[in-house]
């Protein structure tokens, strides 16, 4: 096994965020210490980890998972809490390229990644997740973009049978959010909120009562093939298992070990602020509806209401630390949304790694005969992980479920990598011109 490790992983720095301030105490989990046995090693507690342990537990199977720090500790416990049943590539783009069946098969695995975040609350009884479906609402900053939306959402009525989806003019988007600046929208159902860390922290907890053994601060330095299986080794131990899931997403690059799946990410940084909590008279003249609310600009920025406070995240942070000037454009476009949080101080701000990939949707599937992965979630994550979990179950029992176009024989690796910070810098900028002129 490993000894020369001398990074403490305890130490990685938590995000200073509303979730972690407001969480469930998080369970201590051991460390790694020895060799053990399981039928799957599972690399990384996150959302996507935790949902493919159980739903391996639950077909006969022995898992152990492995996390590199602490569950929650990277992009499960940083997100924004959002949970849509959608990809960053639409299905009418879907459509257009692929087919209609095509179309209709992600249209159902959308779905269903939204139901299984439910399933999964009240399987293992996660009250505080405070999970909500009230639907999301994309309010349009101008006349193209709404009626750009617009179409998208007739479109989606009319061949995806979508009826629940309504449009919204500027009045409705008004009392939707409280804010005038908006010319329209439309509201989509099914979609909603969740406190992520507390969902996190269920799983986790919830996976490990039902006899998963759960290792924390235990990094997989190396991954190597044996005769019949495969071994995962720790600073201090190592596990032997038949089976190893890679499920690390754009926090990949912290070993060795998985350091290879970033080669097909593109890592975005997501920040994210939260306002103190606001006087009772302006809670309640601010998103009453309790939906979360996204805007149709190329930098999209997303906005929901939490106990009293907003909170407000978006992309654009760039480099591998929090970014304070990040968090100041974010103020700044919460207060042209918002005037009346001009004089609300902010309580947290933190961010989080989004992981993209260059056809804009997750990937799920196996690198050999032994060794199998998701990620790349595109910045809606927090239902699809948990459903990728159950997808990597049926791979481990030699099932080939139906995934669409998150087959791993369609991802590609990103070209000239060493290029991708940069270019994502510019790509960004020219985004962020665009929206800044209007167009």
């Amino acid at each position: 096994m490993s000894t020369g490790m001398t990074r403490d992983w305890s130490a990685l720095p938590s995000a200073n965020s509303l979730w972690e301030a407001t969480a469930e105490p998080a369970r201590a989990f051991p460390v790694l210490s020895g060799e053990s046995q399981a039928d799957v090693v599972v690399i990384g507690a996150g959302y996507t980890g935790l949902s493919a342990a159980h739903h391996i537990a639950k077909s006969g199977l022995s898992p152990i998972v492995l996390e590199a720090n602490r569950p929650g500790w990277g992009a499960s416990g940083r997100n924004g809490g959002v949970i849509t049943a959608k990809f960053r590539l639409s299905f009418r783009e879907i459509d257009a390229v692929h087919g209609r069946a095509m179309a209709r098969r992600m249209y159902e695995i959308a779905h269903e990644s939204t139901d299984i975040v439910e399933e999964l609350v009240s399987e293992f009884g996660i009250s505080s997740a405070a999970l909500t479906r009230a639907g999301q609402v994309k309010a349009a900053h101008n006349e193209t973009t709404l009626r750009a939306a617009i179409d998208e959402a007739n479109w989606m009525t009319r061949e995806m049978g979508d009826v629940e989806v309504r449009i919204l003019d500027k009045r409705g988007v008004r009392e939707e959010t409280g804010s005038d600046i908006f010319v329209g929208g439309v509201l989509n159902p099914g979609s909603g909120g969740i406190h992520p860390l507390n969902y996190l922290r269920g799983l986790a907890d919830g996976v490990a009562r039902r006899g998963v053994p759960i290792f924390q601060e235990s990094p997989v330095l190396r991954l190597m093939r044996e005769q019949g299986g495969i071994v995962a080794e720790t600073p201090r131990g190592a596990v032997r298992a038949k089976q190893a899931i890679i499920a690390t997403n754009s926090y990949s690059d912290l070993t060795t070990a998985t350091a290879q799946m970033q080669r097909t990410l593109i890592p975005f940084r997501s920040a994210i602020i939260a306002t103190d909590k606001l006087p009772r008279n302006l809670a309640g003249k601010l998103m009453p509806t309790g939906r979360t609310y996204t805007e149709t600009k190329r930098m999209m920025r997303w906005f929901r209401m939490v106990d009293n406070r907003v909170i407000f995240g978006g992309r654009g942070a760039f480099g591998k630390q929090d970014s304070e000037a990040a968090f100041d454009a974010l103020r700044k476009a919460m207060v042209g949304i918002f005037p009346d949080l001009t004089e609300v101080p902010l309580a947290y701000k933190w961010s989080g790694l989004v992981a993209m990939t260059l056809d804009s949707v997750p990937h799920i599937g196996r690198l050999d005969d032994r060794t199998l992965f998701s990620m790349g979630y595109n910045g809606a994550g927090v239902a699809m992980s948990s459903l990728m979990g159950r997808y990597l179950a049926a791979f481990v029992r030699g099932e080939t479920p139906d995934v669409g176009l998150l087959d791993a024989r369609r991802m590609k690796a990103i070209p000239f990598y060493p290029l991708r910070e940069p270019a994502v810098r510019m790509v960004a900028g020219w985004y962020q011109f665009l929206d800044a002129i209007g167009q």
